[in-house]
Order: C-alpha cells, then sequence, then structure tokens
C-alpha cells in the first residue's frame, strides 16, 4: 500500500523548512558573493526564486567568496619564489576551534565552492549536454582507476558481517600510488601541490581503520575538487561538468566501495539523519529539480519515481540507492527525508538543506576535527 501523508506530518515539514528558509543575493557574473536573512515569501513567484544561501549561524561572516574566484593566494610558479606547499595538518582540536574554522579561508572558500555549483546545476538534467574539459576527464579516469581496483580486490571471507578488510587492501593501493594518480592533473609548475591534494584524496574514500565513511569523507574529495578551483586547474566553464560528471562518478564509487566492502555509516544519526552516507547530491540535486513543472517533493519516497529519474537527477540516484540498501516504509527508515517530502517546492528544500549542511556537518566537532589545513585550504581569517 502505498504512504500517505498526514495533514500534521506536512504541516511539520513545511514549518521545519520555513524556519531553515534564507535568501542568498547572487551578482551576475562573479558568483555568490553575499548572504543575508530573509523573510519567507509572500507568493509562488518568489519561491521559484532560489538565488539563495544562508547567513552563518555563528560566525557572523557576511560575505563568501567562491573558491572559483579566489585564488589571489596561491602564486601562479613563474615568480623568482614560487608558492611553497606544506604537508596538511589538523588543527580542529576542541570545540572552542568551530568559530575560528567558520571564520577560516578554508570555510568561506568551502561555502563558495558549495554554493556556486548549486547554482550552477540549477534546473539542469544529468542528461543535458554540458562542457567536459580535459581536467574533467582526467578526473573521471582517475576515478575509473580507483573503481578498477576495487575489482581487483575481493571482499574476504570474515566472521564480521560489516567492515570487510579486503577494504584495507584497496585503501593502500589507493595510497601507494596517489602521487601518480593525482601529477596527471597538474600543470609543470604546481605538482608540488601534491603534497596538500593527495590529504584530501586519502580522506575522501573512507576511514582505514574504522572501516567506515561519512560526510566527512565526502567533504574531503569535495575539498579537492575546490582546491584544483584554486589552482585555476578548473575554472567556472567546468562547473556543470564537476556536478554531472566527476561528482556523480565518485558516488558511484563511493557506494560500490560500501556495498562491496560493507562499510559502516561514520556518525550515522540513523533514522533522524538526512542519509547514513552522502549530503551533498540533496543539495545540488534538488538545486537540478528547482522549477520542475511536474516532479514535487511529494515524489521522493515513491520507488517509480527514483527507478525513472535516477539517471537524469542525483537527488532519486540517492533514493534509489536507499531503497535498494533499505527495507520497510519510507518513512521509518528515512524520516527526514519523509519530513522534506511535504515541503511544497524545491527552492525551500534547497535552501533549507543548505542551513541544514551547515549546521549538522560543517559546524560538527566528530566531524571537523579530521579536517586538515595547509596553504590551499587556510586556516587563517577569511579576507
Amino acid at each position: 500500500m502505498a504512504e500517505t501523508h498526514t495533514d500534521e506530518t506536512i504541516g511539520m515539514a513545511e514549518k521545519c523548512a520555513a524556519e531553515q528558509l534564507v535568501e542568498t543575493k547572487v551578482e551576475p557574473d562573479t558568483g555568490l558573493k553575499k548572504t543575508t536573512e530573509n523573510k519567507l515569501p509572500e507568493n509562488k513567484e518568489d519561491l521559484g526564486n532560489n538565488e539563495q544561501c544562508i547567513k552563518e549561524q555563528k560566525a557572523g561572516i557576511t560575505t563568501e567568496e567562491s573558491c572559483t574566484e579566489n585564488t589571489s593566494d596561491i602564486d601562479s610558479g613563474t615568480s623568482d619564489t614560487p608558492h611553497k606547499f606544506v604537508t596538511p595538518e589538523k588543527l580542529i582540536k576542541t570545540q572552542m576551534d568551530i568559530p575560528r574554522w567558520e571564520k577560516s579561508q578554508a570555510y568561506s572558500d568551502y561555502i563558495g565552492f558549495v554554493l556556486t555549483l548549486n547554482e550552477s546545476v540549477k534546473s539542469k538534467k544529468l542528461t543535458d549536454e554540458c562542457e567536459v574539459s580535459e581536467t574533467c576527464q582526467k578526473l573521471v579516469e582517475m576515478l575509473n582507476m580507483l573503481d578498477k581496483w576495487i575489482d581487483e580486490i575481493p571482499p574476504i571471507d570474515q566472521p564480521q558481517r560489516f567492515g570487510n578488510k579486503a577494504f584495507r587492501d584497496w585503501f593502500n593501493r589507493m595510497s601507494e600510488n596517489v602521487d601518480s594518480l593525482i601529477k596527471p592533473l597538474l600543470p609543470a609548475h604546481y605538482q608540488e601541490a601534491v603534497i596538500e591534494l593527495k590529504m584530501y584524496i586519502l580522506d575522501g574514500f573512507g576511514n582505514y581503520t574504522r572501516i567506515d565513511y561519512g560526510t566527512g569523507h565526502e567533504m574531503n574529495f569535495a575539498v579537492f575538487l575546490c582546491c584544483l578551483y584554486k589552482l585555476r586547474i578548473l575554472n567556472e566553464r567546468d562547473n556543470v561538468a564537476v556536478v554531472h560528471k566527476v561528482f556523480t562518478r565518485y558516488l558511484e564509487i563511493t557506494r560500490k566501495l560500501q556495498t562491496v566492502y560493507r562499510m559502516e555509516p561514520a556518525g550515522s544519526q540513523g533514522v533522524w539523519g538526512l542519509d547514513d552516507f552522502q549530503f551533498l547530491p540533496y543539495i545540488w540535486g534538488s538545486s537540478q529539480l528547482i522549477d520542475h513543472k511536474r516532479i514535487t517533493p511529494k515524489s521522493l519516497p515513491n520507488p517509480d519515481y527514483a527507478e525513472s529519474f535516477h539517471k537524469q537527477y542525483i537527488l532519486f540516484a540517492c533514493i534509489k540507492f536507499i531503497l535498494l540498501m533499505k527495507t520497510g516504509p519510507f518513512g521509518e527508515h528515512s524520516n527526514t527525508l519523509w519530513g522534506i517530502s511535504g515541503v511544497p517546492h524545491w527552492a525551500k528544500v534547497n535552501s533549507g538543506l543548505i542551513k541544514m549542511y551547515k549546521a549538522e556537518c560543517l559546524s560538527k566537532f566528530p566531524i571537523v576535527q579530521h579536517f586538515t589545513f595547509g596553504t590551499l585550504m587556510s586556516i587563517q581569517l577569511a579576507t
């Protein structure tokens, strides 16, 4: 029997989304710049305008530069004193360090990256044509190699149901070859950047010891891409392909790792979390669906929509994977997504998810304590 929303459930979901709704002001050609809180839109036309992001909840930051443009702090490599890259280190030691992180250049660059790509894929399908640069193609080839290694390193027989130790063999192969994976992406004058970039790759596919994966690992891979923008190896023409080609391929690899090696979710909130493993695909995926004439958030729990649209929309690929991994009523195993499906418009869903990402992922010590800082992602105060 199909599940139905009660008026109470939808009302609570709409209230939650309403509390999370904020507005972003976007400059025409320069990317996302400034965030300000805003009241709920008063008409349907306003709901369709999703040029929104969120004022910092704690840090008081009022400007957020897109990392695709904020590259002045990275030397071009052509001067007499080329930029010196360093081994990134963990600097968030206690909960008291969170405000420093939220005011840092790294945080500003990363949020700018997320919001810029969010705007770039608005109302676009995965099947829409987009420019795929040589760099994006090389990134996909890098991910294809990681995929191939999964096939070459099958899970081992072991008494434990979860956390197959063959993952460590796969991780070791990635670690041994990480320099050779990254260097083809870099021009000659940025070859030394591999010392920083490889940290975000090694932390982007799960934890070697715990054999788990979560939003912190997802964030590290996204930061790797953000760094390529800061180095101007990627540019604004790559924005759509970075999400539609590179990031979706990354999601395929991580889902394969999760299923083949039975990885545990890192820091999962169970039925009260958005997803056991991911967050960014829900942000960018909801942006894809803004202003869609037929598909509404109410379609989220419907398995027929997941089956029909998973190749066109990131969000339905996420739902398809959930339905593959979990059984029972959708509202019981994915309560937060069930609540979101009661929100009337994708614009509200998208803005609410951005706020939720900041609060539930980027401001949580258990997640960001593992983040490493170097010269590309700096702990210094944002400028």
